[in-house]
Protein backbone atom coordinates (compact mmCIF):
# COMPACT_ATOMS: atom_id res chain seq x y z
CA UNK A 1 0.00 0.00 0.00
CA UNK A 2 1.25 3.32 -0.94
CA UNK A 3 2.19 5.60 1.60
CA UNK A 4 2.00 9.05 0.85
CA UNK A 5 -1.25 9.41 -0.99
CA UNK A 6 -3.43 12.65 -0.41
CA UNK A 7 0.07 14.27 0.66
CA UNK A 8 1.93 17.18 -1.23
CA UNK A 9 5.42 16.63 -1.19
CA UNK A 10 8.16 19.98 -1.47
CA UNK A 11 10.99 19.23 -2.88
CA UNK A 12 13.84 22.08 -3.49
CA UNK A 13 16.89 21.67 -6.14
CA UNK A 14 15.84 19.08 -8.57
CA UNK A 15 17.90 20.25 -11.28
CA UNK A 16 19.22 17.32 -13.38
CA UNK A 17 18.22 13.92 -14.08
CA UNK A 18 20.75 12.14 -11.76
CA UNK A 19 20.62 14.49 -9.35
CA UNK A 20 19.56 13.16 -5.93
CA UNK A 21 16.40 15.81 -5.82
CA UNK A 22 15.56 13.96 -8.91
CA UNK A 23 15.35 10.43 -7.19
CA UNK A 24 13.29 11.71 -4.28
CA UNK A 25 10.78 12.97 -6.39
CA UNK A 26 10.38 9.60 -8.14
CA UNK A 27 10.00 8.16 -4.68
CA UNK A 28 7.91 10.31 -3.39
CA UNK A 29 5.28 9.82 -5.95
CA UNK A 30 5.86 6.55 -6.43
CA UNK A 31 4.47 6.00 -2.56
CA UNK A 32 1.71 8.34 -3.53
CA UNK A 33 2.24 12.27 -3.00
CA UNK A 34 1.65 14.71 -5.39
CA UNK A 35 5.05 16.66 -6.61
CA UNK A 36 6.37 20.60 -6.27
CA UNK A 37 9.75 20.94 -7.32
CA UNK A 38 11.98 23.72 -7.69
CA UNK A 39 14.81 24.10 -9.97
CA UNK A 40 17.66 26.81 -11.02
CA UNK A 41 18.92 26.76 -14.52
CA UNK A 42 21.82 29.68 -13.73
CA UNK A 43 23.21 27.49 -11.25
CA UNK A 44 23.20 24.31 -12.99
CA UNK A 45 24.83 26.25 -16.18
CA UNK A 46 27.92 27.34 -13.79
CA UNK A 47 28.47 23.15 -13.07
CA UNK A 48 30.92 21.71 -15.68
CA UNK A 49 29.30 18.22 -14.79
CA UNK A 50 25.93 19.85 -16.26
CA UNK A 51 25.23 19.12 -19.51
CA UNK A 52 22.08 20.62 -21.47
CA UNK A 53 19.90 17.79 -21.47
CA UNK A 54 19.96 19.07 -17.82
CA UNK A 55 18.91 22.72 -18.24
CA UNK A 56 15.89 21.30 -19.83
CA UNK A 57 15.21 18.52 -17.17
CA UNK A 58 12.30 19.79 -15.54
CA UNK A 59 10.17 19.46 -18.59
CA UNK A 60 11.09 15.20 -18.47
CA UNK A 61 10.60 15.43 -14.52
CA UNK A 62 7.22 16.68 -14.53
CA UNK A 63 5.85 14.18 -17.53
CA UNK A 64 7.41 10.97 -15.69
CA UNK A 65 5.99 12.39 -12.30
CA UNK A 66 2.81 12.60 -13.89
CA UNK A 67 2.67 9.46 -15.41
CA UNK A 68 2.96 7.84 -12.07
CA UNK A 69 -0.65 9.41 -11.23
CA UNK A 70 -0.06 11.82 -9.10
CA UNK A 71 0.02 15.74 -9.73
CA UNK A 72 3.36 17.75 -10.36
CA UNK A 73 4.27 21.32 -10.85
CA UNK A 74 7.59 22.84 -10.65
CA UNK A 75 9.52 26.55 -10.83
CA UNK A 76 12.45 28.23 -11.39
CA UNK A 77 13.24 29.66 -8.42
CA UNK A 78 16.90 31.33 -6.72
CA UNK A 79 16.85 30.30 -3.10
CA UNK A 80 19.81 32.97 -2.36
CA UNK A 81 16.57 35.21 -2.48
CA UNK A 82 14.91 36.28 0.65
CA UNK A 83 11.63 36.18 -0.57
CA UNK A 84 12.08 32.89 -2.24
CA UNK A 85 10.62 30.36 0.61
CA UNK A 86 7.54 32.81 0.79
CA UNK A 87 7.34 33.09 -3.19
CA UNK A 88 7.47 29.18 -3.15
CA UNK A 89 4.95 28.10 -1.12
CA UNK A 90 2.31 30.67 -1.84
CA UNK A 91 2.87 29.20 -5.16
CA UNK A 92 2.43 25.68 -3.95
CA UNK A 93 -1.07 26.70 -2.06
CA UNK A 94 -2.33 28.12 -5.46
CA UNK A 95 -1.48 25.10 -7.63
CA UNK A 96 -1.27 22.27 -5.62
CA UNK A 97 -2.86 23.08 -1.84
CA UNK A 98 -1.11 23.09 1.53
CA UNK A 99 1.93 20.94 1.95
CA UNK A 100 3.02 18.33 4.69
CA UNK A 101 6.87 17.17 3.42
CA UNK A 102 9.02 19.33 2.72
CA UNK A 103 12.67 18.57 1.52
CA UNK A 104 15.17 20.71 1.73
CA UNK A 105 17.68 19.85 -1.20
CA UNK A 106 19.11 22.81 -2.85
CA UNK A 107 22.47 23.59 -1.89
CA UNK A 108 25.48 25.97 -3.38
CA UNK A 109 28.94 24.31 -3.69
CA UNK A 110 31.84 25.46 -4.96
CA UNK A 111 35.30 24.26 -3.92
CA UNK A 112 37.26 26.59 -2.30
CA UNK A 113 40.21 26.64 0.34
CA UNK A 114 41.71 28.79 2.64
CA UNK A 115 43.69 30.44 0.06
CA UNK A 116 40.46 31.57 -2.19
CA UNK A 117 37.88 32.24 0.68
CA UNK A 118 36.17 35.59 -0.05
CA UNK A 119 33.21 36.99 1.58
CA UNK A 120 31.47 37.18 -1.35
CA UNK A 121 32.21 33.19 -1.82
CA UNK A 122 30.83 32.27 1.56
CA UNK A 123 27.89 34.80 1.25
CA UNK A 124 26.93 32.81 -1.69
CA UNK A 125 26.99 29.42 -0.07
CA UNK A 126 25.15 31.09 3.13
CA UNK A 127 22.18 32.59 1.30
CA UNK A 128 21.31 28.96 -0.25
CA UNK A 129 22.30 26.66 2.00
CA UNK A 130 21.57 28.56 5.49
CA UNK A 131 19.60 31.23 5.04
CA UNK A 132 16.86 30.01 2.24
CA UNK A 133 16.75 26.52 4.09
CA UNK A 134 16.13 28.28 7.75
CA UNK A 135 13.67 30.49 6.11
CA UNK A 136 12.00 27.46 4.19
CA UNK A 137 11.69 25.48 7.32
CA UNK A 138 9.82 28.27 9.97
CA UNK A 139 7.84 29.48 6.67
CA UNK A 140 6.74 25.61 6.06
CA UNK A 141 6.14 25.46 9.72
CA UNK A 142 3.98 28.49 10.39
CA UNK A 143 1.96 27.26 7.13
CA UNK A 144 0.63 24.00 8.64
CA UNK A 145 0.97 25.39 12.24
CA UNK A 146 -2.54 23.59 13.79
CA UNK A 147 -2.80 21.50 11.32
CA UNK A 148 -2.25 17.34 11.26
CA UNK A 149 1.56 17.74 11.36
CA UNK A 150 4.21 16.84 8.88
CA UNK A 151 7.83 16.71 7.50
CA UNK A 152 11.12 18.42 7.41
CA UNK A 153 13.78 16.56 5.90
CA UNK A 154 17.30 18.22 5.12
CA UNK A 155 20.02 17.61 3.14
CA UNK A 156 23.51 17.52 5.14
CA UNK A 157 27.26 16.36 4.52
CA UNK A 158 29.67 14.36 6.67
CA UNK A 159 31.10 17.31 8.04
CA UNK A 160 30.64 16.16 11.71
CA UNK A 161 32.27 12.61 10.60
CA UNK A 162 35.70 13.84 8.88
CA UNK A 163 36.93 16.71 7.66
CA UNK A 164 36.71 18.34 3.88
CA UNK A 165 39.86 20.52 3.11
CA UNK A 166 39.14 22.19 0.44
CA UNK A 167 35.64 22.52 0.66
CA UNK A 168 35.31 24.94 3.27
CA UNK A 169 32.27 27.67 2.32
CA UNK A 170 30.09 24.28 1.78
CA UNK A 171 31.05 22.56 5.05
CA UNK A 172 30.63 25.58 7.17
CA UNK A 173 27.07 25.92 5.65
CA UNK A 174 25.73 22.29 5.59
CA UNK A 175 27.13 22.16 9.55
CA UNK A 176 24.90 25.25 10.49
CA UNK A 177 21.84 23.14 8.90
CA UNK A 178 22.44 20.07 11.05
CA UNK A 179 23.04 21.96 14.41
CA UNK A 180 19.42 24.17 13.18
CA UNK A 181 18.09 20.73 12.44
CA UNK A 182 18.66 19.73 15.86
CA UNK A 183 17.33 22.94 17.90
CA UNK A 184 14.23 23.45 15.49
CA UNK A 185 12.77 19.92 15.70
CA UNK A 186 12.51 20.91 19.46
CA UNK A 187 10.40 23.80 18.65
CA UNK A 188 8.61 22.11 16.15
CA UNK A 189 7.63 18.48 18.24
CA UNK A 190 4.89 20.33 19.90
CA UNK A 191 3.28 20.77 16.58
CA UNK A 192 3.91 17.03 15.30
CA UNK A 193 6.19 18.22 12.46
CA UNK A 194 9.21 16.31 12.35
CA UNK A 195 12.46 17.86 11.26
CA UNK A 196 15.81 15.34 10.55
CA UNK A 197 18.95 15.75 8.37
CA UNK A 198 20.09 13.29 6.07
CA UNK A 199 23.83 12.22 5.02
CA UNK A 200 24.31 10.77 1.53
CA UNK A 201 28.17 10.78 1.65
CA UNK A 202 29.81 10.91 -1.83
CA UNK A 203 27.19 9.94 -3.98
CA UNK A 204 27.48 9.28 -7.85
CA UNK A 205 24.96 12.02 -9.37
CA UNK A 206 27.80 12.77 -12.25
CA UNK A 207 29.87 15.67 -10.14
CA UNK A 208 32.70 12.23 -10.25
CA UNK A 209 35.52 11.60 -12.88
CA UNK A 210 37.07 8.50 -13.35
CA UNK A 211 39.96 9.29 -10.75
CA UNK A 212 38.00 10.39 -7.91
CA UNK A 213 35.75 6.84 -8.13
CA UNK A 214 38.59 5.06 -7.84
CA UNK A 215 40.42 6.94 -4.70
CA UNK A 216 36.67 7.10 -2.92
CA UNK A 217 35.29 3.09 -3.56
CA UNK A 218 37.82 1.64 -1.03
CA UNK A 219 36.68 4.13 1.41
CA UNK A 220 33.22 2.52 1.21
CA UNK A 221 32.64 -0.95 2.85
CA UNK A 222 29.71 -2.25 1.23
CA UNK A 223 31.55 -2.23 -1.47
CA UNK A 224 30.12 0.40 -4.02
CA UNK A 225 29.60 4.25 -4.34
CA UNK A 226 26.16 5.84 -3.28
CA UNK A 227 23.45 6.19 -5.61
CA UNK A 228 20.79 9.10 -5.44
CA UNK A 229 18.31 5.99 -4.77
CA UNK A 230 20.09 5.35 -1.76
CA UNK A 231 19.58 8.80 -0.29
CA UNK A 232 15.95 8.70 -1.52
CA UNK A 233 14.47 5.92 0.27
CA UNK A 234 15.74 7.07 3.64
CA UNK A 235 13.86 10.40 2.44
CA UNK A 236 10.73 8.11 2.04
CA UNK A 237 10.80 6.62 5.23
CA UNK A 238 11.29 10.15 7.05
CA UNK A 239 8.60 11.33 5.18
CA UNK A 240 5.94 8.82 6.16
CA UNK A 241 3.87 8.43 9.12
CA UNK A 242 6.58 5.17 10.46
CA UNK A 243 8.62 7.85 11.32
CA UNK A 244 6.73 9.59 13.55
CA UNK A 245 9.06 9.40 16.48
CA UNK A 246 12.30 10.14 14.89
CA UNK A 247 13.14 13.99 15.05
CA UNK A 248 16.63 16.26 15.51
CA UNK A 249 18.58 13.84 14.21
CA UNK A 250 21.34 13.60 11.08
CA UNK A 251 21.50 10.16 9.99
CA UNK A 252 24.48 9.20 7.75
CA UNK A 253 22.73 7.62 4.70
CA UNK A 254 26.41 6.54 3.62
CA UNK A 255 27.28 2.88 3.41
CA UNK A 256 29.91 3.20 6.36
CA UNK A 257 31.96 5.39 4.11
CA UNK A 258 35.40 6.42 5.85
Amino acid sequence: MKRLINKIAIVTGASRAKGIGTEICRELAKEGADIFFTHWSNYDRLMDYCNEDDFNWSKHLIEEIRSLGVRCESMELDLSQPDAPRKLLDTVQTKLGSPSILVNNATHSVDVDFRAMEADVLDAHYNVNVRGTCLLTVEFARLIEGKHGGRIINMVSGQDKSPEPGNLAYVATKGAVSTFTKSVAIELAPLKITVNAVDPGPTNTGWMNSKLKEELLPKFPMGRLGEPRDAAKLVIFLASEESEWITGQIIHSDGGFW
